[in-house]
């Protein structure tokens, strides 16, 4: 009751938020526009200045559970249970919102007994969590909304093939993606499948924390999953994608608790 409530009186600030992470949910609803960032990942209106941007981007300065983080031996292994359920869908709407790229699909996650509904993925490149210190070349973003506002986002982490392999879903999520080059441009996929990523999900490991959102409002009390293990993307797949994203990673937080650096 009291999350909700905090959430509540939150809203009205998040809901004049440009494009973000959040984009989807109840904090940032869908509009006949796209929306286009008012933050960058670099120079006066990157990281280190968000929070002087808007007066409702403080946390990204304040904040002291922010995300993203390394992912080392004291961040817990999820011991309650992952189901997902995605529908398969001829095509989806495939957008550049200036800050990431972003696919507006359905679908329900279930994490212990509480169910999580699917709003969209998107995409950073770099990858902006590290596992054991190490990046990867790109992380995608499932993000979910509860009944009660909570957000939950899994987290999946692409690695480089040398046999040239790369995963289906994110082949055909891309079959257009030169049409929306320029921020503000939408398209739409192609057939996408999630058999295979639902069979993944659900029989995969995943570590787990309570963070924030990697982009402003930096909002705190996001739950992430993030699986063990990569998925692979082949190194034409992977220009292609950051040939339109350029970078989009958030530099690595202090670890959890912690004052933020910039605080």
């Amino acid at each position: 009751m009291q999350l909700t409530r905090a959430l509540s009186l939150l809203l009205p600030l998040v809901a004049t938020v440009s494009a973000s992470c959040i984009h989807g949910t109840t904090f940032h609803r869908r509009s006949s526009n796209v929306p286009v960032a008012d933050y960058s990942f670099t120079g006066p209106t990157g990281p280190l200045k968000w929070a002087t941007l808007k007066p409702e981007y403080a946390l990204c300065a304040t904040g002291k559970r922010q995300s993203p983080i390394n992912i080392d031996s004291t961040i817990s292994v999820a011991q309650r249970t992952v189901v997902a359920s995605f529908p398969n869908v001829a095509d989806a709407e495939f957008a550049n919102l200036g800050n990431t790229l972003e696919v507006v699909v359905d679908g329900t996650t279930t994490f212990g007994q509480k169910a999580y509904t699917l709003k969209q993925y998107h995409f950073h490149t770099p990858s902006e969590h590290r596992i054991a210190e190490e990046y990867y070349p790109l992380e995608l973003h499932m993000v979910h909304q509860a009944a009660d506002e909570s957000l939950l986002v899994i987290a999946l982490m692409f690695e480089l093939t040398e046999d040239n392999s790369s995963f289906d879903l994110l082949t055909a999520t891309v079959e257009d993606i030169e049409t929306i080059a320029v921020p503000g441009t939408t398209t739409e996929t192609g057939s996408l499948d999630f058999d295979e990523l639902e069979s993944i999900i659900n029989t995969a490991s995943f570590r787990t924390y309570v963070g924030s959102l990697t982009t402003p409002p930096c909002k705190q009390g996001v739950r992430f999953l993030i699986k063990d293990g990569t998925l692979p993307i082949n190194v034409a797949t992977y220009k292609r994608i950051k040939s339109i994203i350029k970078f989009n990673a958030r530099y690595t937080q202090n670890a959890l608790g912690q004052n933020n650096l910039l605080a």
